[in-house]
C-alpha cells in the first residue's frame, strides 16, 4: 500500500503520517515513511534516532548518482537507497528526503532527479507500506510518481481554507493520475464541528480523528505522537482498515 499525504499546512499531516505509519507496524507490516515535507515534522513525530541530515542534503552521493557541472542524469540509479539511508524509530524506516522539487517540469538539478526518482521507486518498485508526508501542495508529484500512489489522503480541519486547500489538491491529483483522493478530517472538537465538515466536504470523508490534548501537548514539546489516546487510536485503526478495504 502506497499512500501520500498533503493538506494545508498546520492541519495535522505529519501527525497523521506517524500515525499511520505506527498503526502499519503494529499490524506486522514492514513500513517506510517519507519525510519529503520541508519542515521535517515526521521525524520529530516518529522520535528517530540520531541526527537527521536530508537526503537533498548528501551532495557527494547526489553527485555520484544524477550528476553535477551541468550534466543530469534524468533516472539515477537509486534502488539501494532505502535499504541504506534511513532512520529507524520501532522499527519503521524513517527517509528524510528535504525539500522536493516541482514534479512537473520545474528544475532539472541533480538534487531534484535524484528525489523524484527515489520517489517513484520506492512508490512503484518496493513491497513495503509506504507513507509519505508531503509539502502542503503535491506539485513535487509526477505523473509517473503519481500513478504509484493508491490514495492521496487530504487532511482537513474545521476551517473553511483547508476545505479549499483540498478542492486545490484534488485537482492538482487528477492532473498526475491520482483518482482516489480521500479526505481525512483532523482536530475535530464536538458535534457543531463535525456539522460544519459534513456540510462542507462534497465526499464523506475516510475518517474523523478527534482534538487531542494529549498530542496537541507533545507536538508543543516536539515530542513523539503515539497511539495511546483511546479516541485517537480507534479512528485511526478505523481509517487503516478502510485504507485496506479500498486499496488492498
Amino acid at each position: 500500500m502506497k499512500v501520500a499525504i498533503g493538506g494545508k499546512g498546520g492541519v495535522g499531516k505529519s501527525t497523521l503520517a506517524a500515525l499511520l505509519a505506527r498503526q502499519g507496524a503494529s499490524k506486522g507490516n514492514d513500513v517506510i515513511a517519507i519525510d519529503a515535507d520541508p519542515d521535517m515534522n515526521l521525524s520529530s513525530c516518529l522520535e528517530v534516532d540520531g541526527e537527521v541530515t536530508p537526503l537533498v542534503e548528501m551532495e557527494e552521493l547526489i553527485a555520484e548518482r544524477a550528476g553535477g557541472n551541468g550534466l543530469v542524469k534524468l533516472n539515477p540509479q537509486v534502488n539501494d537507497i532505502p535499504d541504506n539511508f534511513y532512520l529507524e524509530s520501532d522499527g519503521i524506516k524513517v527517509m528524510v528526503f528535504g525539500t522536493v522539487g516541482s514534479g512537473g517540469g520545474g528544475c532539472t538539478c541533480p538534487e531534484n532527479a535524484f528525489l523524484r526518482q527515489l520517489l517513484s521507486h520506492l512508490m512503484l518498485k518496493r513491497d513495503e507500506v509506504v507513507i509519505a508526508d508531503m509539502e502542503a501542495g503535491i506539485e513535487h508529484l509526477g505523473r509517473g510518481t503519481g500513478e504509484g500512489v493508491d490514495a492521496l489522503l487530504v487532511v482537513v480541519d474545521p476551517d473553511i481554507r483547508s476545505i479549499e486547500t483540498k478542492s486545490r489538491v484534488q485537482k492538482l491529483a487528477g492532473d498526475i493520475g491520482i483518482s482516489n483522493v480521500l479526505p481525512v478530517c483532523n482536530k475535530v472538537r464536538g458535534e457543531e464541528e463535525r456539522n460544519f465538515l459534513s456540510e462542507a466536504l462534497p465526499e464523506e470523508p475516510l475518517g474523523l480523528i478527534p482534538y487531542s490534548r494529549r498530542i496537541r501537548k507533545d507536538s508543543r514539546q516536539r515530542e513523539g505522537v503515539s497511539l495511546g489516546d483511546g479516541k485517537v487510536k480507534k479512528s485511526v485503526e478505523n481509517i487503516w482498515d478502510r485504507l485496506r478495504t479500498q486499496v488492498g
